[in-house]
């Protein structure tokens, strides 16, 4: 519940401080790059190298990629269809396709299922989100961003970018058995901490939630596949089809049933990729998907 409440509170504290004029305009950018290069490397390193990679917990790892990769179709499909702008394409395929599986599902997934279900949500948000985040957003982010890139622009682009280089440094450590302890332990716990209250802040800071941006098909549309569509994919597929159930079921479901990624938001906003649009996927998505995951959770018994 504290988790929850800090959520509420951090997207409100920025959505203020629009009004304070000691704020500078581009704050949010500073931010931002905050997060994507001091604090998702300290998470890679605190993470990473405790998980056990057993094939028991394969089918909801390989969930997170389902969801992104049927957004990635459905939104270039769309897109090209009606002629959207490559901007406003990439900006849905990254935010809706990417779910908040960590900051926002691991408290809420701890309170309904327990350290059971906890540890399953942590594999798909480790071994699926947060490598999915780290490489193929940024690949969606340079074939829709403004600037043209060539294959091997892309390929440096993913191995530099430095979430993605401390999980393969990640790797590496958990191949050697190495966990982070002591001294080094509490230093990355401390970076780790800030994610969620600097992300939502700078999320805030975006925010200007206007009767016509409320009223944007693009918004509904992001928010309809993340909170209703692909968890109801996922619901098919692993109870009809895979013939899963208990926690692996539940916690696979209600994962993709999270709001939109607030990292995936940072990749589509630090591109340009429609900012508007993916601060408001975020904004609207967090405090709606409260009462669209407790109808979920209702559903799945």
């Amino acid at each position: 519940m504290e988790n929850i409440v800090l959520i509420i509170i951090s997207l409100l504290i920025g959505i203020f401080l629009q009004g304070i004029k000691e704020i500078p305009k581009d704050a949010s950018k500073s931010l931002n790059a905050y997060l994507i290069y001091v604090v998702l490397p300290a998470l890679a390193l605190l993470y990473l190298p405790k998980i056990d990679f057993g094939l028991a917990y394969l089918l909801p790892v390989l969930s997170a990629y389902l969801s992104f990769f049927l957004s990635w179709v459905l939104f270039a499909y769309l897109g090209k269809t009606f002629s959207w702008p490559k901007s406003t394409t990439g900006c849905l395929i990254i935010t809706a396709g990417l779910a908040n599986t960590s900051f926002v599902g691991f408290p809420i997934i701890d309170a309904l299922y327990g350290e059971e279900g906890l540890k399953i949500a942590l594999l798909i948000d480790q071994a699926g989100s947060f490598i999915i985040v780290s490489s193929l957003a940024i690949v969606v982010a340079s074939i829709y961003g403004i600037e043209k890139k060539r294959k091997r622009d892309i390929g440096k682009k993913i191995v530099t970018f430095p979430p993605f280089a401390f999980f393969g440094l990640a790797l590496i450590l958990n191949f050697l058995g190495w966990e982070a302890e002591g001294s080094i332990m509490k230093i990355l716990e401390t970076f780790a901490k800030t994610l969620t209250p600097i992300a939502l802040i700078s999320v805030g800071l975006q925010i200007k939630i206007e009767p016509k941006a409320i009223k944007s098909g693009f918004l509904w549309m992001g928010l309809g596949y993340k909170l209703l569509l692909i968890p109801m994919v996922v619901y098919v597929i692993y109870a009809k089809i895979l013939s899963q159930e208990g926690y692996f079921l539940k916690v696979t479901v209600m994962e993709n049933a999270m709001a939109p990624m607030i990292t995936g938001s940072i990749i589509a906003i630090s591109h340009d990729l429609n900012p508007r649009l993916a601060s408001l996927l975020v904004g609207v998505g967090i405090p709606l998907s409260f009462f669209t995951l407790w109808a979920w959770y209702l559903f799945l018994g």
